[in-house]
């Protein structure tokens, strides 16, 4: 559940950047934003990030500054070749008149050198602004790949630096988003979101300046509108932002009904439950209708409204531009006619530029929330308490390990106040066959993480050959062991490569011997391939068994002193189980062993049976003597083999 819900978060955030990435006002408010607990302690964070490469990051700046400067420019410039052309229109219309009372009037002529060089000044302009556009996007590229980067690469070596704890209380699913859906959602945003928002706050800022610089009645005229479209935004977004957050709901939930439907298609069919599947399915379908349809018309609708507000707002700037132009207006006392027509046509052009950032910069709010939102994910993982490092120093080991294993009033609890593993103690020979049995819950597995120091003792000291394993370093009370779980693990590559995990100098002569020892030879070489059979994932191309036995032979070539091997024959038929008893008879011979039982006809030979009852040692002894008890090992075997013994 937890992963599902997750990943649907994921897709939530996906869906958000793609709605975001179209440039309409509408787009603004397409989703509800990803919630952030802490934006401002995550945004701190994240900025910090950036001091990495603050160089690069402050010659994009800067490159956006010279380009968004050359492209507000433009305008400014080119009205003076509009002034002369209408410059002339005036004069020519002027000299038309006076030829009919003059015949010796002078017909005047359009200065095509001025116009030419202010044409040239304008190309070089948009030139130089398209250039350093793309240099900004070069830099701003380098410095969101890099960081990117170098969060990938922290957030993977956390994962080494965890210890086993985070990973038995976090979803695999949960951790696997946070180092790839939540860093690949930073690095879709990241870019989009620097280059636009930089760009555009610096556009707006240029575009007012030069507003203002050419009239600053029409420069107040035109922010007019601004707190009307923002008013109808601010008015609108909830709603719309309501109906989407239902309609994400709803979609989760037809989803769900779709999986479950796929995945139990034929209980379904077999309980002729199609018609209340479709019922179902129809019913969560038109709610989904229903707020999708609500969610969109309120998004589409402030298109529009927007448009007539742009267009009224025209009207007026025109109007109120055609009567500048007259030089005899005055103002308070004050002189504001005379506003010549290349001012005007330059003004209104910025009016139309004005629009654009302000869409861009409302639709980075959103794409910035959630990348700050996937941001605070991964710092979340980052800052999660770390494993204590060993003392390479003061470390002990023992040169010739003989598996001599003791503990001596061990104490363990998972959770604070939740007590489980309660005075154990236990003395092992080396070379004794040690089985940990008992119900679900007991604490079996947990003795295992204690051996292995995936976990350590609160209280109480185990130690091998003499040494406490707390004075070991992890990698060095771990080289001990070989382990045979009952979930085998392999990964994609060769069988070859599999069984040599075991021991990464072993000769190829030593990994054949192995697959011998474990009786996984013969079927290898019945394999197309033999040994350089490449497996599929989760070596989906072997059976159960054979994947077993795989693991079997990867623990014989550690040959470490001592084998923990949980019931690894749960899962196979009974000639397969017999075969990996066998391997697992020649794999414990010689060493210490520990065996966790959950059928207790495979440790009837241990030589100490140790029976766990809620994290304490209730018994212990041979199966023989323990049956003669007539305690709780003699009631879970007999649970097991009553009816088998009668029959």
């Amino acid at each position: 559940m937890a992963n599902s819900a997750n990943d649907e978060r994921i897709q939530k955030e996906r869906r958000q950047g793609s709605q975001h990435s179209n440039v309409n006002a509408g787009a603004a408010i397409a989703a509800p934003p990803a919630k952030v607990d802490d934006f401002k302690g995550t945004l701190k964070k994240f900025i910090a990030l950036f001091k990495e490469d603050k160089l690069h990051l402050f010659l994009a700046v800067l490159l956006a500054v010279l380009g968004v400067l050359a492209t507000v420019l433009g305008p400014r410039i080119l009205a003076e070749a509009t002034n002369e052309l209408a410059d002339f229109v005036t004069a020519t219309y002027a000299a038309l008149q006076d030829a009919t009372l003059n015949a010796s009037a002078v017909a005047p002529a359009i200065d095509f050198t001025f116009i030419a060089k202010i044409l040239a000044v304008v190309g070089v302009l948009y030139l130089l602004g398209a250039a350093f556009s793309y240099i900004q996007q070069r830099l701003i590229i380098h410095v969101t790949q890099k960081l990117i980067h170098g969060l990938r690469q922290k957030a993977s070596e956390k994962l080494d630096r965890l210890p086993l704890r985070y990973f038995d209380r976090k979803p695999y699913g949960d951790t696997l988003s946070r180092i790839t859906n939540d860093i690949d959602l930073i690095n879709s945003n990241l870019q989009q979101v620097m280059t636009q928002t930089l760009t555009s706050l610096i556009m707006i800022v240029g575009i007012l300046v030069m507003m203002f610089v050419i009239n600053w009645m029409l420069a107040l005229i035109s922010l007019i509108a601004l707190p009307v479209t923002m008013l109808l935004t601010a008015w609108v977004a909830p709603k719309a932002q309501r109906f989407f957050g239902r309609q994400q709901a709803q979609l989760g939930e037809l989803n769900g009904q779709i999986e479950e439907n796929f995945s139990g298609h034929n209980v379904i069919k077999a309980f002729n439950r199609e018609e209340a599947s479709v019922e179902r399915f129809r019913k969560t379908n038109e709610k989904l209708y229903g707020s999708a349809w609500k969610a969109q018309f309120l998004t589409s609708i402030l298109m529009p409204l927007f448009t007539l507000i742009t267009n009224i707002q025209y009207v007026l700037i025109v109007a109120i531009a055609a009567i500048l132009t007259r030089p005899e207006v005055m103002f308070l006392g004050t002189n504001i006619g005379g506003l010549q027509i290349g001012l005007i046509l330059a003004f209104i052009q910025y009016v139309h530029q004005f629009q654009q950032p302000l869409v861009t910069t409302a639709q980075m709010a959103n794409l910035i929330q959630g990348t700050i939102a996937a941001a605070e994910r991964v710092f979340e993982l980052l800052e999660e308490d770390e494993e204590r490092p060993d003392d390479e120093e003061s470390a002990k080991h023992d040169s010739r390990p003989r598996g001599a294993v003791s503990l001596d009033n061990v104490n363990f609890d998972y959770v604070p106040d939740e007590p489980l593993i309660r005075d154990w103690s236990l003395e092992v020979s080396p070379g004794e066959m040690v089985a940990i049995v008992g119900p679900t819950g007991a604490g079996k597995t947990t003795v295992v993480n204690l051996l292995m120091r995936f976990y350590d003792a609160d209280s109480g000291k185990i130690c091998i050959d003499g040494i406490d394993t707390q004075e070991m370093t992890r990698a060095g009370a771990r080289g001990l062991f070989g382990m045979v779980l009952q979930d085998t693990w392999l990964f994609s590559g060769t069988i070859y490569e599999n069984i040599a995990y075991g021991r990464e100098d072993a000769s190829r002569e030593e990994i054949i011997e192995a697959a011998k020892t474990a009786f996984a030879d013969h079927f290898i070489r019945t394999l197309p391939d033999g040994y350089d059979t490449v497996l599929q994932e989760d070596a989906q191309n072997l059976s159960v068994g054979q994947r077993q036995l795989l693991t079997i032979a990867r623990a014989v070539l550690r040959d470490a002193p001592i084998m923990i091997l949980d019931e690894a024959t749960s899962s196979v038929d009974t000639r397969t189980e017999k075969l990996i008893q066998a391997a697992m008879a020649r794999l414990m011979q010689g060493r210490t062993s520990f065996v966790i039982a959950h059928r207790l006809s495979t440790i009837r030979d241990a030589d100490k049976i140790v029976v766990m009852q809620q994290g304490r040692i209730v018994e212990t002894g041979t199966h023989d003597n323990l049956l003669k008890s007539g305690g709780f090992y003699a009631e879970l075997y007999l649970s097991q083999f009553a009816e088998d013994e009668d029959s």
